[in-house]
C-alpha cells in the first residue's frame, strides 16, 4: 500500500456522451483517492488526470487500494486515447520503453516452445499489453525448448516496464515461453 499507485486497464467505457471515460482494472500496488492525480503510461500516450471517482462494484468510493478490482472515471480524456495495456499510475513512478534485456526460458515442446533465433517476431504480453517485438540472443545462436537465455527485445510500441517484471511470449500463434525483465535503459 505504501508504494506508488498503479493499475494495468483492461477495459476503457465511455460515459457521460463522451465527457467521462471509465478505466477499468485491478490495482497492482499502492491506492489512489478521488481528486488524486494520475498519468497514463504507454503505448505512445503519456497524459495526466484527475481521478473525478472511483467505482468498485456500481459503489462510489473515495479510496480504493492494491488487489481491489476498480473503475477509475477521469474527466478531460478521450476515450479513444486510452486502451487496454496501458497502465494507470502515481505520475511519474513509471515508464515506458520500447527496448529491455530479459532473461527468457522456453516452453518444452509438448506446451509449444520452439527454437528462438535472433530476429524472431514474437508477441510479448505484459501486464494487459500485447505488442509484437523481435529478440536479440547474447551469447548462443538459439534456444531450444526448455532452455533459457539472455535477450535484448525490441517492442514496436513502448508499454510501461519496471526491472524484474515478468512477461509471457508467443511465437506464430502459440505459447513459447516467459521471461523477467532484467535491465532497462537510463
Amino acid at each position: 500500500m505504501e508504494k506508488p499507485f498503479l493499475m494495468s486497464v483492461e477495459d476503457v467505457f465511455c460515459l457521460q456522451q463522451g465527457r467521462m471515460v471509465m478505466l477499468t482494472g485491478r490495482i497492482e500496488r499502492g491506492r489512489v483517492r478521488k481528486g488524486d492525480e494520475v498519468e497514463i503510461v504507454g503505448l505512445g500516450v503519456g497524459a495526466t488526470a484527475r481521478v473525478a471517482d472511483i467505482d468498485a462494484s456500481h459503489v462510489r468510493i473515495d479510496e480504493a487500494g492494491a488487489d481491489m478490482n476498480v473503475g477509475v472515471l477521469l474527466r478531460g480524456i478521450a476515450a479513444d486515447a486510452v486502451e487496454r495495456g496501458h497502465v494507470l499510475a502515481t505520475p511519474g513512478s513509471i515508464s515506458a520503453h520500447a527496448c529491455f534485456a530479459a532473461d527468457i526460458t522456453l516452453l518444452s515442446e509438448e506446451q509449444g516452445g520452439a527454437g528462438v533465433v535472433s530476429g524472431d517476431r514474437l508477441r510479448f504480453h505484459t501486464r494487459s499489453a500485447a505488442v509484437w517485438g523481435s529478440v536479440t540472443l547474447h551469447g548462443v545462436d538459439v534456444v531450444r525448448p526448455l532452455h533459457g537465455a539472455e535477450v535484448t527485445a525490441t517492442l514496436e510500441e513502448p508499454v510501461a516496464l519496471e526491472e524484474a517484471q515478468p512477461f509471457a511470449f508467443r511465437q506464430r500463434g502459440r505459447a513459447a515461453g516467459s521471461g523477467t525483465v532484467t535491465r532497462l535503459p537510463r
